[in-house]
């Protein structure tokens, strides 16, 4: 009889260390905590401004594409609850290559997006020091953050919590309080559904708009794959994590639509942009006094929260590369807190390229580092359907357990969702983000150099093994 809780077993081995301290509430607010940053709060001007109002149907088509991912997602993880997370499992079914390049790639996605977040955070601060340097509150920050990742993982879940907390309270304060404007509390004329069609309509860029605003509208649902990562430092994998995934996809879906909807209804999509969030650009039509600074605040809030997500998520993946001996053997130290300290070093350069980016270009720093960091989030995202293809037909063909969960509709559901990503990546190179395939290709073929010339493989590194060695782990 074998251990029906089928861990991977180097995954098992590799994570000795790590504390299993995060429970239900704290995975889902993790997730939450990563996805409610820049993406909703600026990211979705630079939506606005592609789609117009037909904004509404690219994140609705986003939220469809995350809840394919996360069913596909939700099974895998069950079977395997790592930190290498879609890594691993990429490793063992589909081919080590694939695990290489999504491990390293959701790395560096993650590193970069942490730059995207404190890009943002320097925009948020000119509003009320517009003669500062952005590039004094990005180390600021980013200093702060780095020491609370340097805690427990404990600590890092509760501070994640308690922001992801002030975050999802303002959202519904948002929408409640735009509700009452638009459909009770106020009598201005320019307020309402109309605002949906005027300007050229509802679809003033034509439905192209529509489906590059559906890429935009991806980097808002970053984050929450995160889940995945966090399993291997989870109480009870078989229940909180299929819990934390239904709750998060919903959550968001609900979020993004009504929050953006409301706001479309207030303020004109004309006016939507990056250079200020177009929530405080709401606070301000309204002339409700000092609301524009809190709401300011609150965003502040949610860029920290997400950035400190992400550092979370680049380090335990640069973590288990060095466990899988992908990476240098020092990166998968442990501090007596059970922290990988050396591998939360390492996954800090993004902070240090978003300085220099935003000192060379401060005035398209965040468009930039969101375009090249999106690549190594959709690519991971790409692999996480492919690996389940090749997942669903080995864990049934070895008579692995029955999983509490299980992905609907296979295989044309998660052909379905690879398809929709695929075409995606490859509409960029139509667009203003043609940065992330001219950045992306280069990265893999960079990626696929480097397994090939420099990694050190040893017997027990066989493809063939580790795969039988699963398994037979798996079978009861």
């Amino acid at each position: 009889m074998v251990n029906k809780h089928t861990h991977l077993n180097k995954g098992n081995e590799s994570e000795i260390g790590l504390k299993r301290a995060l429970k239900t509430n704290q995975l889902a607010m993790i997730a939450m905590g990563c996805a409610i940053g820049t993406g909703l709060f600026l990211g979705s001007g630079l939506a606005i401004s592609t789609a117009g109002p037909g904004v509404l149907v690219s994140y609705g088509v986003g939220a469809i594409i995350v809840l394919l991912l996360m069913g596909c997602l939700s099974e895998m993880t069950v079977a395997h609850p790592t930190t290498g997370a879609f890594g691993t499992i990429a490793e063992k079914y589909v081919s080590p290559l694939a695990g290489y390049l999504v491990k390293y790639s959701y790395w560096v996605a993650n590193v970069l997006a942490v730059g995207v977040e404190v890009s943002a955070i320097a925009v948020y601060m000119k509003y009320w020091f517009p003669q500062v340097p952005g590039m004094v509150w990005i180390l600021l920050f980013a200093a702060v953050l780095i020491i609370v990742n340097a805690t427990s993982v404990n600590a890092f879940g509760t501070f994640e919590y308690w922001f992801s907390m002030i975050k999802i309270s303002a959202i519904v304060g948002f929408i409640l309080l735009g509700s009452y404007i638009l459909f009770g509390g106020s009598h201005q004329s320019d307020l309402g559904p109309e605002n949906l069609v005027n300007d050229k309509g509802f679809l003033p860029f034509g439905w192209w708009g529509v489906w590059v605003a559906t890429f935009i509208s991806l980097f808002s649902f970053l984050g929450t794959e995160l889940i995945a990562v966090t399993a291997g430092e989870a109480k009870d994998p078989d229940i909180a994590v299929p819990k934390a995934l239904k709750a998060t996809v919903f959550r968001l879906s609900t979020f993004y639509i009504l929050t953006i909807g409301i706001m479309l209804m207030i303020v004109p999509w004309k006016l939507a942009g990056v250079e200020v969030s177009p929530f405080v650009k709401v606070m301000d039509l309204l002339n409700i006094p000092g609301a524009s600074g809190i709401m300011n605040f609150i965003i502040l809030t949610a860029a920290l929260s997400s950035m400190n997500s992400q550092l979370y998520a680049s380090t335990r993946m640069m973590f288990s590369l060095s466990k899988g001996n992908d990476a240098p053997a020092f990166l998968g130290k442990l501090s007596k807190k059970g922290v990988p300290i050396r591998a939360l070093a390492v996954s800090t350069l993004g902070i240090f390229l978003a300085a220099l980016v935003n000192a060379l270009l401060p005035g398209s720093s965040y468009a930039f580092m969101m375009g090249i960091s999106m690549f190594g989030a959709i690519f991971t995202w790409f692999m996480v359907f492919v690996s389940h293809l090749f997942f669903r037909r080995k864990w049934e063909r070895s008579g692995g357990r029955k999983l509490p969960v299980k992905m609907l509709g296979f295989p044309y559901l998660t052909v379905i969702g690879a398809v929709l990503l695929l075409s995606l990546m490859i509409t960029t190179w139509f667009t203003d983000f043609k940065i992330m395939l001219q950045f992306g290709v280069p990265w893999l073929l960079f990626l696929t150099i480097s397994y090939y010339l420099f990694k050190k493989r040893s017997p027990n590194q066989n493809p063939e093994k580790r795969l039988d060695d699963i398994l037979t782990e798996n079978v009861n």
